[in-house]
């Protein structure tokens, strides 16, 4: 029996550290959210479940009305803080790229990908579990989305989450907790 799971990366909203659990997707965000909402249409999903972040809420919601689900809030599909926010990075890039290098290594205030990765794979294997044999879309970011997808195939590293975009959409294919296939469904 195959689950699939949906990995959505949240759509474009405007960067604020400050704002980080509400801010809300841009009007392209919202144009984009509407052409994941007729992908998931498409793939007629059993069930929706999000990071507690509004933007990664947003980008899943109008899929999950049209197909008349309600989306459940799970805040371990949140972003992993990198550091605390009053920390400064020259380079965003290269502090993602020295995070994956070492999954044990965090800066002050962040959690480390081997730490953001014991809640992120809990959640996704409380989903397979859960939804056995359904399709469920994720509504998450781009660090935790591939600190996840990693766990379950190497390939998916630094490299993978430099070429996502926002959004982005996973179809995993899983039989039983082996991850079997990944498709990429979003076309820019």
């Amino acid at each position: 029996m195959l689950t699939h799971i949906y990995m959505v990366r949240h759509a474009e909203s405007p960067f604020s550290l400050n704002a980080e659990e509400t801010r809300e997707l841009s009007r392209k965000g919202w144009k984009d959210a509407e052409r994941i909402a007729e992908i998931l249409q498409r793939e007629d999903v059993d069930a929706f479940v999000s990071s507690s972040y509004k933007r990664a809420i947003q980008t899943i919601e109008i899929a999950a009305k049209r197909l008349g689900k309600s989306i459940v809030i799970d805040s371990r599909f949140r972003e992993r803080d990198l550091a605390r926010h009053d920390h400064f990075f020259e380079d965003m890039e290269q502090a993602v790229e020295r995070a994956f290098s070492d999954p044990a290594f965090s800066y002050p205030g962040g959690e480390s990908n081997a730490v953001a990765g014991v809640r992120g794979v809990s959640a996704l294997e409380e989903l397979l579990a859960t939804y056995r044999g359904k399709k469920v879309a994720v509504g998450t970011h781009g660090n935790i989305m591939t600190i996840i997808m990693n766990h379950f195939d190497s390939a998916y590293d630094f490299q993978f989450w430099r070429k996502t975009t926002k959004p982005d959409l996973y179809r995993l294919t899983f039989a039983e907790n082996d991850l079997r296939e990944v498709v990429r469904l979003w076309e820019e």
